[in-house]
């Protein structure tokens, strides 16, 4: 019998999937249901459902960032309220999504989506690719003219009371912290008061890789992956001589090193 968790910070949506879940899918078992991101992550971990469905808008992590997350081999399908740009990136990736308010037609497509991939052992499509496209998307829709042209060149950061103007190229890896984003160089460790999700839609995304929820590095230091015997991936960057961790979703994107 399949399992399902459920995740949305409403609950007469949840309830509402639910009701749905059971009427079109009598035999998936729904294990639980979390109110907010950070219960889904934990659930998540704890039950490993096959099927996790994930409002993307909710307190603590978003869904999204609970995807990022996930270790197991829970499959996400999305449900959205977002606009026409993050749609087309789902579609194109084949990510399984249902939009905002759940239509019983649409909820039965994914249904049958869902099952075709569970019977064939198909391996969940790769979160990092929806999240460099819907990134991709989220900032033409919203960007300036001039902002679409000049990916940011330079940051100012503290560390202790002084502030420093300092290159992005010259930035091995950015790492979030709370509220706050580590800036990491050759130098030491800066602070900059900006999420790193805001901070990567003015980075340069050919050179500036999310390899896990919470860290982007600058591939362009990159001197070689190393992956064990669980399939976890670290990489060994110039200059830095602490290995940085990648998580299973974006593993994929150094299997050639």
């Amino acid at each position: 019998m399949p399992t399902a968790l459920i995740a949305d910070d409403e609950p007469l949506l949840r309830e509402r999937l639910r009701e749905l879940l059971n009427k079109l899918w009598p035999d998936l078992e729904i294990l639980t249901e979390a109110k907010n991101g950070n219960e889904a992550a934990k659930f998540i971990a704890e039950y490993a459902p096959e099927i996790a469905f994930l409002d993307i808008k909710m307190p603590g992590q978003t869904g999204i960032e609970v995807a990022q997350g996930i270790e197991t081999s829970t499959r996400v399908v999305f449900v959205t309220a977002y606009d026409e740009y993050a749609v087309q990136a789902f579609e194109r990736e084949a990510i399984d999504y249902v939009m905002k308010p759940v239509n019983e037609a649409r909820l039965a497509q994914t249904i049958t989506r869902v099952k075709n991939a569970l019977a064939a052992k198909e391996n969940p499509p790769e979160i990092a690719a929806l999240l460099s496209l819907l990134s991709q998307s989220r900032t033409r829709a919203n960007a300036t003219p001039e902002e679409k042209k000049s990916p940011l060149r330079w940051i100012r950061a503290s560390r202790g009371d002084t502030t420093y103007q300092i290159a992005v190229d010259e930035v091995l890896f950015f790492h979030s912290d709370d509220k706050y984003t580590i800036v990491n160089t050759p130098s030491g460790e800066h602070v900059i008061r900006m999420a790193l999700s805001e901070l990567l839609e003015s980075l340069d995304q050919e050179q500036y890789w999310q390899v896990h929820r919470g860290t982007v590095v600058n591939v362009n230091y990159v001197t070689s992956s190393k992956r064990d015997g669980d399939g976890r991936v670290t990489l060994n960057l110039r200059g830095w001589d602490k290995p940085v961790a990648v998580s299973r979703a974006y593993s994929h994107l150094f299997k050639q090193m």
